[in-house]
């Protein structure tokens, strides 16, 4: 696996991993990225800081928890609140169209609709199905109450 630091034409800078730089090329040639900001699909390879070992004989200010040991609490909070944030602001500039997602997704992938962003509710099926069609769509990393079940 290979990870490269990606830009879309906004200038939003996100990571993603590939089995290699050809697989890299085929997704992008595909149509298969996006910056996931603002769905932008106009995605380049960023220009990345080399990864340098620190001489061995120095050591780190903080230690570092072993490969595959548990986030400390702090740290997880703050990693969930920092997405939830994200997520937060992504939804602000999405519409709710509930359980047309499916539908909604469907018919902006084949042109029927104006590509605004979208988020709603799909079956695990309906959205194994838009893959399989090649209709881009992602799931929302944390749950989002329904703008009608609100108080």
């Amino acid at each position: 696996m290979i990870v490269f630091d990606l830009r879309c034409a906004n200038g939003h800078v996100f990571e993603a991993w590939f089995a290699s730089s050809a697989a890299f090329e085929e997704q992008r040639g595909r149509g298969l990225l996006c910056c996931a900001v603002c769905e932008d699909r106009a995605i380049g390879k960023a220009v990345m800081a080399p990864n340098v070992s620190a001489k061995g004989n120095t050591r780190d200010v903080a230690p570092r928890a072993a490969p595959g040991a548990p986030m400390p609490p702090e740290v997880m909070k703050a990693a969930i609140q920092a997405l939830a944030a994200a997520q937060a602001r992504a939804l602000e500039t999405s519409e709710w169209v509930g359980r047309s997602f499916a539908s909604r997704a469907r018919a902006m992938h084949e042109g029927d609709e104006t590509e605004a962003p979208i988020h709603g509710q799909a079956t695990i099926a309906e959205a194994k199905a838009l893959v399989e069609e090649g209709v881009p769509v992602a799931p929302l990393l944390l749950p989002v109450v329904p703008p009608d079940a609100l108080n």
